[in-house]
């Protein structure tokens, strides 16, 4: 049998199958370990082959070649990864100026991530209507960063969210990603017509999200699906060269072609492109702060 796996909740596995029945699925121990170097060998939006055993469950015995996935380092075992959804169509990026903040570097290292392992990215900043003037302003400063280099940006209010505004979300496989409390799960619940996804209050004191969603899960959605995960609070690089992190920031690497050298790094080679754009404003200072701040990880191994 053959199906989509549609659910994870760490132990098992729901999987819709080809004739649209969903059943329960494992995983053997052996079948975890093998070749695979991250915490869940199955993920979300994996196309799975099952067998039927003759006690009535149903185990995963193979996985079908992903056409891409959004991985992030584990943050209790730091040197696997944790696949968070696999065959993207779009990962969505669900963000806030403000009731809590996303900070530019959590974006920037999202972006990276999807560019490293091929999957198309857009920002979307949440609760536009509780922005101050300035905050406001803030946000279209923020919001143009972005745009200049190419990713689509939305301002939206989920609570008030037009049928059309996500009209391209239509007849595609997309995640739903971000910090706890920007209204994710409110979106969804929007999207979708009820109130499938609990959602949870920011906290007044800390100006933090809760957790709300566990475990990754899709949901059909006009003719594709939405992948709802839980809350992330920071993507620690995996596998990613010191000599090709400049390639996950398309200005920066768009630059690097102008550099003295080959293998400039961009950080105090003389003659360097990359650092004389952002002097000049044509790449931006937080994403270039970033873009350093990855390259420390890469020479740390640090988590974040």
């Amino acid at each position: 049998m053959q199906g989509l796996v549609i659910k994870s909740t760490g132990n098992s596995y729901l999987v819709r199958l080809d004739n649209q029945d969903t059943v329960e699925c494992y995983v053997k121990g052996n079948f975890r370990i093998k070749d695979i170097r991250t915490t869940n060998p199955v993920a979300v939006g994996d196309y799975v082959s099952i067998e039927k055993q003759t006690d009535g469950t149903h185990w995963i015995t193979g996985i079908a070649d992903r056409r891409n996935y959004i991985i992030r380092r584990s943050t209790n075992l730091s040197k696997q990864a944790h696949i968070i959804a696999a065959n993207i169509d779009l990962a969505a990026l669900i963000a806030t100026l403000a009731h809590p903040t996303t900070s530019l570097t959590f974006i920037d290292r999202f972006l990276a991530t999807a560019e490293a392992y091929s999957v198309p990215a857009c920002i979307i900043f949440n609760k536009t209507d509780l922005l101050t003037a300035s905050e406001s302003e803030e946000l279209q400063s923020v919001k143009s960063i972005y745009e200049q280099i190419g990713y689509p940006v939305l301002t939206i209010c989920a609570t008030r969210l037009q049928g059309d505004e996500l009209s391209f979300f239509n007849g595609k496989t997309v995640l739903l990603s971000g910090n706890s409390g920007v209204g994710k799960s409110t979106l969804l619940n929007k999207l979708l017509g009820s109130e499938i996804a609990r959602t949870g209050k920011v906290s007044a004191a800390h100006d933090k999200g809760m957790h709300t969603t566990t475990f990754s899960e899709m949901y059909a959605y006009k003719g594709g699906w939405l992948i709802d995960t839980p809350g992330i609070k920071g993507f620690g690089m995996l596998d990613m060269q010191r000599e090709e992190m400049s390639h996950y920031f398309p200005e920066i690497f768009a630059a690097s072609s102008r550099c003295r050298f080959n293998n400039c790094t961009h950080t105090g080679e003389p003659d360097c492109a990359v650092t004389e754009a952002v002097v000049q404003g044509r790449i931006a200072a937080s994403r270039y702060n970033s873009y350093l701040s990855m390259l420390g990880d890469v020479d740390e191994t640090k988590y974040r």
